[in-house]
C-alpha cells in the first residue's frame, strides 16, 4: 500500500510540474556557499551583527541548510552544533534530552524559544517536556548561543540558547511519506493585503508509527501538529501558535508498555509593538502569554509483580502559565558607540498539578496500589493534595543593559549585565564582557567571559511522587565562562576555534533517597569545572561542492555521563538540477562502571558514526522533490540514561522520507 501511494504521489509530481511556471535563473533549494556564510545574528547581543563581530559562540542554519541536513525537529539540529548533542532519555515521555559542554541534565540548561518567546516554564523547566517536537517545516532559520546567555534572557539561558525564527513570508505547500508509517504535510501561506498590513500562517502535521523495540514488542509512535497565524503591519506583530504533540508505549518513567502515553498542549501568542524607530532610537515593547499542558503516565510495575489484574501507570497531568512583558531600547550616539537597555516582569505560575494514575483511593485521596482502586484504565485527578505544595506562582523582575564601543578601528568592547529577582526564590547578576580585535581583514580574535543562571522549578522545589520528593532549600545554580575565539573567514572558507572555561556551583542534581523504591529528591550537591574546545569550519571546495565541520573535545570528564567527544561534518554537490547531502554525527565511546554488578551491568557503549542523507531534485523553479534519510544505515546503538536498570535506552533507527514541495 505504501508503495503504491509513493507512486501515486511521484506520477502527481510529474503532472503538475508539466502546469508550473518556470524560471531558469531561480531555484527553489539551491543554497551557495555564499549564502551560507551570509548570516547576521541579533540573538547575541540585540544588535545587528556578522560572525566574525557577534560577542559570542554562535551557530545559525537558514531554511536550506536545515533541508540538506535531512533533520525533522528542530531539536535534531543541535547534534550540528558545536557543544551540543541532542539525544532522548527517560523522564517524561523519552522527550530530547540535551548534552550541552559536557553537562547533561535534565533540568533546562538551554533556553529555548520560538520567534523570541520562551518553552522554558516553570515546573519542569525544560523546553522539550512540553513541546518535544519543533517541525523543521515552520522553521526560516534557528539561531544558537554556545554558551552564557542570561545577561540577555535570564534563567535557563546558562549553556546556550536556541531560537526557532518561523517562516513569515513563504507560500508553500509539501507532502511527505516514509517509513514506519510517516506520513507529513505541510502549509505556508503569506499575504500582503495592503501597504502597510501583511498575514501570513503555518501548518505543519506529522504522524508515524513507529519502529518496534524487542523484547519489549512496543513501539514510538507520534502525532503532532503545529499551528501559527501571524499579522505584520508597520509598527508591529501580532502571532499565535498552537501545537500538541501525542507520544506512545515507548520508555516513560523507566518502564516499557503499550500502556505509556504523553500528551502535551501549548497555546501562545506575542504582541509587539515598535514605539520608536530612527537614526538614534529604537523603542520595542513585547507582550507575551503561553500555556503549557501535559497529561503523562508511565509503567511502574507490571500487574504480574504486583500480584494484581492491572499494571501500575503514573504520571503527571500539570498545567502552567507564563505571562512576559518586556521593553527593550537601544540607543546610537555614533558609529562607535550603542547602549541597549530594557526591562522585563513575568508571572510564571503552575496552575494544575494533577496525577494520572490506574489506582486511586478517592476517600484518602491519594494513589493505593490494591484491587479495590482498581480504576480499570486510566484516571486523572487533578485536585491532588500530595502536589498542592507545587500549585505556585514565581513573579520575576528584571533589567538589563550593555554598551557596545569601538575603541579603535580594530578593537570593539562589548559590556553588559542583566539583574534578575525571582521572588521568594532568589536573585542574581548576570554580568558580560567581550573584547573583539580584528588582527587583520579576515582575522578576529575574541576574548569572552559571561555569568549565567537558572532558578530552581516548581518540580525540584515541591514534588512529592512515587519518584521525586522536592527540596524547597534549593538554590539557584550558576556557571562563569570564559572563552577565547578565533575567526578566520575568506571568500572559500570560515573557521572558528573556541576554547572555553566553564566553573559550575551549585549545580542541582537528583540524589537517591531509597534505592529500593527508586526515588530521588533534588540537591546543589556538585560544583566542577570544566574546560574543552570546539572547532567548526565550513570550505568552498569548487563551484558545486562544499563541506562544512564541527568537532568538540572537553579536557574533563563530563557531569554525568555523556560524550566526552563528538563532532559532526556534511558534504554537499550540486550538479544540474540535483543537489545531494551526505552527513553523519561521531560520538566517542562512553563507559559508566555499575555500583552493584548483581542489579545491573557495566554500561559501556563504543563510538559510533551515525550518517544521514538528502538528494533534492528541482522538477522545476517551483516544485522539488526530496528523499531524506536520518540514520541511513538503520544503525542500532544506545544512549546512556541514568535512570535505566542497566543504562540503556535505544536510539532511533533509520527515518527515510519523500517529500514533494510546491512553492507558489
Amino acid at each position: 500500500m505504501k508503495n503504491k501511494l509513493v507512486l501515486f504521489i511521484t506520477g502527481c509530481v510529474f503532472s503538475l510540474s508539466s502546469f508550473a511556471q518556470t524560471d531558469p535563473d531561480e531555484g527553489l533549494f539551491e543554497l551557495s556557499f555564499e549564502e551560507l556564510l551570509d548570516v547576521n545574528i541579533s540573538l547575541a547581543t540585540k544588535t545587528a551583527e556578522t560572525r566574525a563581530s557577534v560577542p559570542s559562540s554562535i551557530t545559525v542554519f537558514n531554511q536550506q541548510h536545515i533541508s540538506l541536513l535531512g533533520v525533522n525537529s528542530a531539536y535534531e539540529l543541535m547534534n550540528f552544533v558545536p557543544g551540543f548533542q541532542s539525544t532522548r532519555g527517560d523522564w517524561v515521555g523519552a522527550v530530547p534530552k540535551e548534552h550541552t559542554r559536557g553537562v547533561y541534565l535534565d533540568s533546562g540548561n538551554v533556553l529555548v524559544m520560538i520567534n523570541g518567546l520562551r518553552l522554558n516554564e516553570s515546573s519542569f523547566g525544560k523546553a522539550s517536556v512540553y513541546m518535544p517536537f519543533i517541525p523543521v517545516e515552520i522553521i526560516e532559520r534557528v539561531e544558537f548561543i554556545r554558551g552564557p546567555g542570561s545577561a540577555l534572557y535570564g534563567s535557563n539561558a546558562f549553556l546556550g540558547v536556541m531560537n526557532v525564527v518561523t517562516k513569515q513570508d513563504a507560500n508553500q505547500i509539501s507532502v511527505a511519506l516514509g517509513e514506519q508509517g510517516h506520513v507529513e504535510g505541510s502549509v505556508n501561506l503569506f499575504k500582503q493585503l495592503n501597504e502597510e498590513i501583511d498575514v501570513y500562517a503555518n501548518l505543519s502535521w506529522q504522524t508515524r508509527n513507529g519502529e518496534r523495540y524487542m523484547p519489549f514488542n512496543v513501539r514510538d509512535p507520534i502525532e503532532t501538529h503545529f499551528v501559527e497565524l501571524g499579522m505584520k503591519w508597520q509598527n508591529g506583530r501580532l502571532s499565535i501558535h498552537h501545537n500538541r504533540t501525542k507520544l506512545r508505549e515507548f520508555v516513560n518513567l523507566a518502564g516499557w508498555s503499550v500502556g505509556n502515553e504523553h500528551n502535551s498542549e501549548n497555546i501562545a501568542f506575542n504582541l509587539t509593538h515598535q514605539w520608536l524607530s530612527n537614526e538614534k532610537w529604537q523603542v520595542t515593547s513585547d507582550v507575551q502569554f503561553i500555556e503549557h499542558e501535559i497529561i503523562s503516565n508511565g509503567l511502574i510495575a507490571p500487574a504480574e509483580l504486583l500480584g494484581l489484574e492491572s499494571d501500575f501507570f503514573v504520571g503527571p497531568a500539570w498545567q502552567t502559565q507564563d505571562a512576559t512583558i518586556k521593553l527593550d531600547a537601544s540607543y546610537t550616539f555614533d558609529a562607535e558607540l550603542v547602549l541597549n537597555f530594557g526591562a522585563e516582569y513575568s508571572e510564571e505560575e503552575q496552575s494544575k498539578a494533577g496525577i494520572r494514575t490506574s489506582y486511586f483511593d478517592f476517600e484518602r485521596g491519594d494513589v493505593y496500589v490494591d484491587k479495590p482502586y482498581d480504576q480499570n484504565g486510566l484516571t486523572t485527578v487533578y485536585d491532588y493534595d500530595a502536589f498542592s505544595g507545587l500549585l505556585q506562582s514565581f513573579d520575576s523582575y528584571a533589567v538589563y543593559g550593555q554598551v557596545k564601543y569601538g575603541i579603535t578601528p580594530h578593537t570593539t568592547l562589548f559590556l553588559g549585565a542583566r539583574f534578575d529577582e525571582v521572588k521568594h526564590i532568589d536573585n542574581k547578576l548576570s554580568p558580560r564582557l567581550a573584547i573583539i580585535y580584528n588582527i587583520y581583514e579576515h582575522h578576529t580574535v575574541k576574548l569572552q567571559y559571561g555569568e549565567s543562571f537558572r532558578t530552581p522549578v516548581s518540580n525540584e522545589l515541591n514534588s512529592n511522587d512515587d519518584v521525586t520528593i522536592g527540596n524547597p532549600n534549593l538554590k539557584s545554580e550558576y556557571v562563569k565562562t570564559t572563552e577565547l575565539v578565533w575567526h578566520a573567514q575568506y571568500d572559500s572558507w570560515q573557521a572558528d576555534v573556541v576554547v572555553f572555561d566553564n566553573e559550575l556551583e551549585d549545580f542541582i542534581n537528583l540524589v537517591p533517597i531509597d534505592a529500593e523504591q527508586g526515588r530521588f529528591t533534588f540537591d546543589n550537591v556538585f560544583e566542577t569545572s570544566m574546560q574543552g574546545v570546539e572547532l567548526n569550519g565550513n570550505f568552498n571546495l569548487s563551484n558545486n561542492t562544499w563541506f562544512e565541520l564541527g568537532y568538540t573535545q572537553l579536557f574533563d570528564e563530563p557531569f554525568n555521563a555523556s560524550f566526552k567527544r563528538f563532532g559532526a561534518l556534511a558534504l554537499t554537490h550540486q550538479f544540474l538540477d540535483f543537489q545531494l547531502s551526505l552527513n553523519a554525527v561521531w560520538r566517542d565511546s562512553v563507559f559508566v562502571e555499575s555500583l552493584d554488578l548483581s542489579v545491573s551491568p557495566h554500561f559501556n557503549q563504543s563510538a559510533y558514526f551515525v550518517f544521514g542523507s538528502s538528494v533534492t531534485w528541482q522538477l522545476s523553479p517551483v516544485q522539488s522533490l526530496q528523499l531524506k534519510a536520518q540514520n541511513l544505515f538503520d544503525k542500532g546503538y544506545v544512549v546512556f540514561d541514568p535512570r535505566m536498570l542497566d543504562g540503556q535506552l535505544p536510539a532511533k533507527g533509520r527515518n527515510l522520507r519523500l517529500q514533494y514541495s510546491y512553492t507558489f
